[in-house]
């Protein structure tokens, strides 16, 4: 298996082209999009072979191939079902889908095909986040009692986002954005961090609500604001925000018996991992303000794109970990399993509304495996 196919071109296919730079290995057979006009400005840009429909990529693309489904949210189900259906791998963007009993399908589907399915972001193959759960689980920062997780992004409306282009000058889609929300958009950049750490999520307990009107004119759109607290089986808990109104926050904080592991941004691969140490100074406990960086014991970790906000994580790593699975005949760190349930956790921080109350999660996943270079 060494062959990938794209299906939407769009703004973030973009950013994966951009990461699959880096990866010499990956070869892209191929790509399709209902838009024409943007499929073939997309392929013209990064020299790729644009197919005449969804069915002619399929004939092109090796049975062991993995489609990446970058397509608008509310087609990933339809979209991933059909290359499924066809016998292919798929690596989707996410969420995986737009509702539980569609996420259910896929997963079973998968299984019933012997194919792999896995679901974005895959920042949690990355270095940062490598290097946080290497230093949990090296126990630097004693018992991990809690977690602060935040994904604030600033008063995004009014962001002059009609002038954010991609590479090839796909327009970012702030509709689609609105309509999806926040939450689905970018809680899992830290729920996969969390789950990749601890495990299964039993409990959620969030609320969630739209303070902006009018973010598409006639719309009542998806909340722009989440808080959830969630409480893992293994005994941790944490609290994640989203929102697009809060200023731009993207910490992530293990607090334990010792100190804290603090992490400042959640979309740089190389963002530095540091602890601050708890002492007793004379009549105060204190968490000293400059922190200790930690590092991994080998510096050849992945490779970077070195760029800034989202365009600085690697959208490769997903895509290339399965991959891998397939050459080495592994389970994927990134398995239906962790997908299907990131996409549980996930639509019950969108959906809690103004009432708040605990939700039991029905889904499991395990603990993710370290990268092979951070063990």
């Amino acid at each position: 298996m060494s062959r990938f196919a794209i299906i939407g071109c769009g703004f973030v296919a973009d950013l994966y082209m951009a990461s699959f730079e880096t990866m010499p290995a990956a070869e892209i057979v191929g790509v399709y999009d209902h838009d024409a006009a943007r499929l073939k400005v997309f392929c013209t840009h990064w020299g790729l072979e644009a197919a005449a429909s969804r069915d002619a990529l399929f004939a092109n693309l090796p049975k062991d191939g993995i489609v990446l489904n970058l397509t608008n949210p509310d087609a990933h189900f339809e979209v991933s079902k059909a290359a499924l259906e066809a016998g292919f791998h798929v690596y989707s963007e996410k969420p995986l889908a737009m509702e539980m009993s569609e996420a259910r399908e896929l997963h079973a589907l998968a299984a019933e095909r012997g194919r792999m399915l896995a679901s974005a972001p895959c920042s949690v193959l990355g270095e940062a986040a490598q290097t946080l759960a290497a230093a949990v689980r090296e126990g630097v920062v004693g018992v991990p009692r809690l977690v602060y997780a935040e994904l604030d992004d600033g008063f995004i409306p009014q962001a002059p986002y009609a002038k954010w282009l991609s590479a090839s000058g796909a327009s970012w889609p702030a509709e689609d954005e609105f309509r999806v929300g926040c939450t689905l958009e970018h809680a899992g950049y830290y729920l996969t961090w969390l789950m990749a750490m601890f495990g299964s999520v039993e409990t959620v307990v969030a609320a969630s609500a739209g303070q902006i009107p009018d973010k598409v004119a006639g719309e009542d759109v998806a909340p722009d604001i989440s808080v959830a607290t969630l409480f893992f089986e293994s005994g941790v808990v944490a609290r994640l925000t989203c929102t697009i109104i809060a200023p731009h926050d993207h910490r992530i904080r293990v607090i334990g018996d010792k100190g804290v592991l603090a992490v400042q941004e959640a979309w740089n691969n190389a963002a530095a991992v540091k602890f601050h140490r708890r002492a007793r100074v004379r009549r105060r406990l204190v968490d000293f303000p400059i922190g200790r960086r930690y590092r991994l014991k080998t510096r050849q970790t992945h490779p970077k794109v070195g760029r800034w906000g989202a365009a600085s994580m690697n959208f490769a790593l997903g895509p290339m970990e399965m991959l891998a699975a397939g050459q080495e005949g592994r389970p994927s760190r990134l398995s239906a399993d962790f997908a299907l349930h990131l996409n549980e956790v996930t639509l019950a921080i969108q959906n809690a509304g103004r009432v708040m109350g605990a939700q039991e999660m029905e889904t499991r996943c395990a603990a993710m495996e370290p990268m092979p270079w951070a063990v």
